[in-house]
């Protein structure tokens, strides 16, 4: 009987891949940078099926040994049939990644939106266990969220939901990778702050972060340094993203009144409480404060791990539709 399940946390610029063991343990962790430029698909399957199988050689098991394999990547995903529709920050466009990767291994494969499942994660794992209304918003190189209503993963008409990252709040701002202007993404993500840094070194101001950002997005560890030793155009660029992720969170609060609005990803991790003090301080300003006073923020308790905990309680959910489907 299969006893270990793989879990992949599929991004921007990087997959992680861990194996679970029966007892809901990593017990093997494995991360590969991923090249999302162009239109090669191929290339994003390549990496994550060497992943799978370094995992596997490394830990020294057989694939016969794995019951199953999920994963979150970013993007409006297709859960039942396994097809990512589009993702902003990869080059995938219908893309039948459930498809190719059982191909491969033989085994079944499941795939959610990433921060989705990060939040699924969150709520079976994390900081919102027990809770029954969530609200979920992952800050990395894009700006996912993750909605928990009624004590189920809300993921909205074909799992085309839930897609909070992409609100407008600025009809005539920066141009986001979905196509729109002025998303809470464009300002607050990964992508929005190297954009907004650029932009200002380009114009010919002094930032220690000019070569983080030339070729892309920066490392969140740069960006920390680089706030941590009053960068001015750093702290700018940091100060206008919680600004406007503090509205959007404001938004969210007011729509569905969550017991807690939980806030992860890697910019959040690397920044070490810096944007959860700077929203605490700012999210008043826009919500109601009879619903304000009801809702906890929390940063995630997992981690880089909600994700792959998240992809982990897919698993066990899409294996017991299976079984009662047979």
């Amino acid at each position: 009987m299969a006893k270990y399940y793989i879990c992949l946390d599929i991004g921007g610029t990087k997959v992680l891949g861990v194996i679970f063991n029966s007892k809901r343990e990593i017990v093997y962790r494995v991360k590969k940078k991923t090249k999302a430029g162009g239109d090669d698909s191929q290339n994003i399957e390549n990496t994550i099926i060497s992943l799978v199988e370094q995992l596997i050689s490394e830990y020294k098991i057989s694939i016969k040994d794995v019951a199953a394999i999920a994963a979150g990547a970013p993007g409006v995903i297709n859960i039942e049939k396994g097809i990512v529709l589009f993702s902003p920050n990869l080059p995938w466009r219908n893309y039948e990644i459930k498809k190719a990767i059982e191909k491969k291994f033989k085994v079944p494969f499941f795939i959610g939106n990433d921060v989705n499942v990060g939040v699924y994660g969150e709520w079976k794992y994390g900081a919102a266990k027990g809770l029954t209304q969530v609200v979920g918003l992952f800050v990395g190189t894009g700006m996912g969220a993750g909605l928990i209503v009624d004590g189920k993963l809300f993921t909205g008409h074909l799992d085309k939901g839930a897609e909070c990252g992409h609100m407008v709040l600025d009809p005539e701002g920066p141009k986001c990778n979905c196509g729109q202007r002025g998303c809470l993404e464009a300002f607050s993500s990964k992508q929005g702050i190297s954009d907004y840094i650029r932009t200002q070194a380009a114009r010919g101001r002094s930032t220690s972060m000019a070569k983080a950002v030339e070729k892309g997005v920066f490392k969140s560890k740069a960006l920390k340094a680089a706030y941590d030793e009053g960068d001015e155009v750093t702290v700018e660029a940091v100060d206008r993203a919680c600004h406007y992720l503090a509205i959007g969170i404001g938004n969210l609060i007011n729509t569905f009144s969550p017991e807690m609005v939980v806030l992860g990803g890697g910019v959040m991790e690397a920044m070490g409480g810096v944007f959860l003090e700077k929203v605490l301080k700012d999210v008043d300003r826009y919500c109601m404060p009879s619903i304000r006073d009801t809702v906890t923020i929390k940063a995630a308790a997992l981690g880089d791990d909600s994700i792959l905990y998240g992809a982990l309680a897919m698993i066990d959910d899409m294996l017991k539709k299976e079984k009662d489907k047979a």
